[in-house]
């Protein structure tokens, strides 16, 4: 079952949602991914000089120092970790994410409240967390190199290698505090998404008089792109200080061995201290750029493919 407000059938969609849901969010890394490095590299380019990093003016400067000092390659550092965490997140999250919805649904056996909504979009991000921090932990590392780095990871595989051998395994787990804490992204972005959703339904339910209020056919592509965005919107504005501490926090060491920051607390208290509010909400302008029309994408692709598995069952 899509993310929706009408009870599901006695069916449970369950792989054909992590199917969906992988696909989707393949497409949206393949598309959006040089405006994740840059968001990446403002995150941590902090008032106190801790970055290695080039200074970047604004969004456009950054995309095109990028592109001329190391070219396309540049642009996509970091790009199969991406591809394989977001699949693998989007794929587990819409699994996790619709098994609780059936979960709440059997129990109550009525329409789902925004507070259910709410609960099974957080139990499900807290699961995808502990599964996929490394994969974002390395993604974030190797957006980070530059030319000038001295011994940078070759691959991913080698990235999880070396930082098992020089910094442990606990290592591959910096910034599960705030990333646990961005549990809450999901939760406001998919409750955001069902309540917008369902009151577009309604909406043109009353249009065009219909029988059936409930209906998912009512909705096309482009009322997917706006809700995906919309809710999208609340959820990064609500959300963004998390993301920036949990990426100054997956940093590589410096030569010496010794993390950037020690904890989050460290992360919030220097970057409260040297940058001020500010601080909390850098590589923003990039995160947005990136992540609207993305959760449009990720949205659209998803509740087509939904679809299509509908339309393919209903013949069979």
């Amino acid at each position: 079952m899509p993310p929706g407000t009408s009870p599901p059938s006695t069916e449970a969609w369950t792989w054909e949602n992590a199917v969906a849901g992988a696909t989707a969010g393949f497409a949206t890394v393949a598309t959006f991914h040089p405006l994740d490095v840059v968001r990446t590299r403002f995150q941590v380019s902090g008032g106190r000089g801790l970055s290695d990093l080039p200074p970047y003016r604004n969004t456009g400067h950054a995309v095109y120092t990028i592109a001329r000092s190391e070219g396309l390659r540049g642009l996509y550092a970091g790009f199969y970790p991406a591809v394989l965490g977001s699949t693998v997140s989007w794929g587990l999250y819409f699994f996790f994410y619709n098994r609780a919805k059936q979960r709440y649904l059997q129990e109550k056996d009525v329409q789902l409240r925004p507070f259910d909504h709410l609960a099974s979009a957080a139990e499900a991000g807290a699961l995808v967390c502990l599964f996929t921090n490394p994969i974002w932990l390395v993604k974030t590392r190797m957006q980070l190199q530059t030319p000038g780095h001295t011994s940078s990871y070759s691959g991913f595989s080698d990235a999880l290698r070396t930082i098992r051998k020089e910094e442990g395994w606990r290592a591959l787990y910096r910034g599960i505090g705030p990333g646990l804490l961005l549990v809450t992204h999901g939760a406001i972005q998919f409750t955001a998404y069902e309540e917008l959703r369902k009151a577009m339904i309604s909406a043109k339910s009353k249009q065009t008089r219909g029988d059936d209020k409930g209906s998912e056919d009512l909705l096309n592509s482009v009322d997917y792109a706006a809700l995906g965005a919309g809710s999208k919107l609340s959820a990064i504005l609500l959300t963004y200080p998390y993301q920036v501490i949990r990426a100054r926090l997956q940093q590589r060491p410096g030569s010496d061995g010794i993390p950037k920051y020690s904890d989050s607390w460290h992360v919030v208290k220097e970057t409260a201290r040297y940058e001020g509010v500010r601080g909390f909400y850098r590589g923003i302008t990039s995160n947005l750029l990136k992540n609207l029309p993305a959760a449009s994408v990720t949205f659209v692709v998803y509740e087509n493919v939904i679809k299509l598995f509908r339309a393919t069952k209903e013949k069979t």
